[in-house]
């Protein structure tokens, strides 16, 4: 029997036999065992063949006595080693006891304190979580709240005035009114009912039809510079309105498609400007018997501080006159108002409404 066989294993065990077994019972438990584990009779079981050779080690160490009294005597003192650890005294077993009752102790304090720590540290992490959001949500609402204060002040703010917010485009037939065929006769028509304009700028054009360029002109096209754009605006208010001598004259801005300048649509926003809607109204409801158009828009439009004698103007009094600059202070250069717009208006833009106008005659004819 191997040294590990002799060390570990115990030969009383494997042939089933008592240590104070005799030669014979040896023997007969040998056979008995060896019929059972042959390697012929288990040639299905790979263990087989080595359990066969540990039963016969066994076998040869029993009938040794030589080896059998060490074998006995290594069985004897494994006992007596057992034999004297159970008969420890009760102070040692509870002394040791104790001792591994204060080990398992020592580390549930450790798991315990790491635990805490642990969770001390998640609670920070939270509260900073916490804090980068409150600060994170106020910086958001303090930007969303200067841009809704920023909003709030463009809105206040009225937009500025275009270099064509005050030129209005007038249209209307010579026949019905033959004495306009001149800048100068048409700014007289159109100061005395509405206000003060630039008729040094006025572009008047008069051409005959397209398809009988041999006849006079039949209707006639203006530019004409107020200067101020609330009298534009009342121009464009009374246009077609007979009882202000403007019937068959057709007023229009000068924007895209006709359409009014910004400051009137800030003032409308403002509620220092009646809608829109209501100055149709007004025209449209003005007749030859009916009394003079002034007082109805008049009663829907906020008026001018100081208005021209016959005239409508509806705009607020408050608002700033476009012949007098913004800040107060004169124009640089000394150069007055009607040197300005006639830079203004007599160069290339003159020739581009110019060649609108013809434009849209054409269309027309």
């Amino acid at each position: 029997m191997s040294a590990k066989a002799e060390d570990e294993g115990n030969a009383y065990e494997l042939l089933g036999v008592a240590a104070e077994a005799t030669d014979g019972e040896i023997k007969t438990a040998y056979r008995q065992r060896s019929l059972k584990v042959h390697p012929d009779r288990n040639r299905g079981n790979p263990d087989a063949a080595a359990k066969f050779h540990e039963l016969n080690q066994a076998y040869e160490l029993l009938l040794d006595p030589l080896r059998r009294m060490a074998l006995d005597a290594r069985l004897r003192t494994a006992a007596a080693k057992k034999a004297r650890f159970q008969q420890y005294d009760n102070k040692r077993k509870r002394m040791i006891e104790e001792l591994e009752e204060r080990e398992a102790a020592f580390k549930r304090a450790k798991t315990a304190e790491r635990a805490q720590a642990q969770e001390e540290e998640r609670v920070k992490d939270e509260g900073r979580r916490m804090m980068a959001e409150r600060a994170k949500k106020a910086q958001e609402e303090e930007e969303e709240r200067e841009r809704e204060e920023e909003r709030r002040r463009k809105e206040l703010e009225p937009p500025p005035l275009g270099e064509l917010d005050t030129t209005v485009r007038v249209k209307y037939a010579l026949a019905a009114h033959p004495d306009l065929t001149t800048p100068i006769a048409l700014a007289g028509f159109l100061s005395e009912r509405f206000g003060d304009m630039d008729s040094g700028s006025i572009v008047l054009t008069m051409k005959p039809p397209k398809k009988a360029p041999h006849k006079p002109p039949k209707h006639a096209v203006a530019l004409v510079p107020f200067r101020r754009i609330g009298d534009a605006h009342a121009a464009v208010c009374a246009a077609g309105v007979e009882s202000r001598g403007m019937g068959g004259i057709e007023v229009t801005w000068m924007g895209k498609d006709g359409g009014e300048p910004l400051i009137l649509s800030w003032l409308r926003r403002m509620g220092k400007l009646g809608p829109q809607g209501a100055e149709g109204t007004a025209q449209s409801e003005a007749t030859p018997g009916s009394a003079p158009a002034t007082s109805t828009t008049e009663s829907v439009l906020p008026q001018h501080s100081a208005p021209v004698s016959g005239t409508y103007s509806s705009f607020p009094s408050t608002f700033p006159d476009i012949a007098t600059p913004l800040n107060g202070t004169a124009p640089a250069g000394g150069l007055d108002y009607a040197g300005m717009t006639m830079m203004r208006l007599r160069q290339a833009e003159r020739e581009r409404l110019e060649r609108e106008i013809l434009e849209q005659e054409a269309n027309e004819s």
